[in-house]
C-alpha cells in the first residue's frame, strides 16, 4: 500500500478517514465509500477522501466479473456519487456543475447569441461569471440576470462584475417576472435561461410557469438537476426537476421541444430531459 494511503489519517477529520481506510482494507468498500461521502459533504476538497474513493472505484472495477455495460451511465454515477462536481470551479469560484454541461452551454450560447441570460440559482456565483465571460465574447451589450433567495454566499468577484445583475428573491416571485419583462424590452432578442435553484418539483414547475408568458419561440431553457430521483442519480430523492418538466409538458405539450442532440452529446448530463428549445409562443 502506498505511503499516501497510510498517511490518510493526517487530516482534520482523522478518525473518519482512518475508519474509512480500515473498511477499505477489510474489503468493505461500500462502508468506506459512505464515510468518504460524509467527509466530502463538509469538505468537498478533501483530497484524501477523494483519493480513497478512487482506490475503491479501482478495486470494484478490478474485481467485477463482467465489463461495464453502459460506460456513460457508469461515469455519470461515479462523477455524481463521488461528489467531484462539488469541487468544480470557474475563475476560482465554486460552480457545482458538470464541465461537459458547461461546454454544452457555451456552444448553445454562441449559436443562439442571446440578448441576455437568465440564471435561477446563483449560489456561489461561479456560473454567473462563466456566463458573463461568454456574453462578453458574443454581445456588444452583455447582460446576465442572476436570482437567488439568498446572496450571502455569492463571491465578491461576482458581485463586482458590472454586467451581472443580482436579485435577492424567490425565482418564482412576481418581482422576478417584472424584471425579466423590463429586460426583454431593454435587451430585445433571444434569451437563454437556466433553472438551478430549489430542486423540488413544485418550485421548478412554478419557475417554468412564470417563464411561460415571458419567453418566446427561439429562446432556450435548461432545467438542471433533473438527473436526481433516479434519472439516474439519487433514487428516492422525491419528485424534482424531471417530474416538473413532465407535468409541464402534460399541460403545455407544444411550448418546447426537448433537444436530444444536446442532451446526449457528451454521454451524460445533469439536465436529463432538461435541454428545452422554445418552439411556440403561449
Amino acid at each position: 500500500m502506498s505511503d499516501t494511503l497510510k498517511n490518510l489519517s493526517a487530516t482534520a477529520d482523522a478518525t473518519s478517514v482512518e475508519n474509512a481506510l480500515q473498511f477499505y482494507q477489510s474489503g468493505n468498500f461500500e462502508k468506506a465509500r459512505s464515510i468518504c461521502h460524509n467527509l466530502l459533504d463538509t469538505d468537498p476538497n478533501n483530497s484524501e477522501a477523494l483519493l480513497l474513493l478512487g482506490k475503491i472505484d479501482y478495486q470494484v472495477k478490478k474485481t467485477a466479473k463482467t465489463p461495464v455495460a453502459d460506460p456513460p451511465l457508469a461515469y455519470h454515477l461515479w462523477y455524481y456519487d463521488t461528489k467531484i462536481w462539488k469541487t468544480t470551479s470557474w475563475a476560482g469560484i465554486r460552480t457545482l456543475k458538470s464541465p461537459s454541461d458547461m461546454w454544452n452551454y457555451q456552444e448553445i450560447i454562441c449559436s443562439l447569441k442571446p440578448s441576455f441570460i437568465i440564471e435561477f440559482g446563483a449560489r456561489f456565483g461561479g456560473s454567473a461569471l462563466f456566463f458573463a465571460a461568454l456574453m462578453k465574447q458574443i454581445s456588444p451589450r452583455p447582460k446576465v440576470f442572476s436570482v437567488d433567495i439568498d446572496l450571502d454566499s455569492v463571491s465578491d468577484l461576482t458581485k463586482q462584475e458590472p454586467i451581472i445583475e443580482l436579485m435577492a428573491a424567490s425565482s418564482a416571485s412576481p418581482e422576478v417576472a417584472k424584471r425579466i419583462t423590463e429586460l426583454r424590452e431593454e435587451y430585445p432578442g433571444p434569451v437563454f435561461a437556466i433553472l438551478d435553484s430549489d430542486h423540488s418539483k413544485s418550485h421548478v414547475l412554478k419557475e417554468m410557469l412564470l417563464l411561460r408568458p415571458l419567453l418566446k419561440s427561439g429562446d432556450y431553457v435548461v432545467v438542471e438537476d433533473s438527473n436526481i430521483n433516479g434519472h439516474p442519480v439519487r433514487p428516492g430523492w422525491g419528485d424534482g426537476p424531471f417530474e416538473a418538466v413532465q407535468e409541464y409538458f402534460e399541460k403545455y405539450p407544444n411550448d418546447y421541444e426537448i433537444d436530444r442532440g444536446r442532451e446526449q452529446k457528451f454521454g451524460f448530463t445533469f439536465a436529463t430531459n432538461g435541454f428545452l428549445k422554445r418552439v411556440n409562443n403561449c
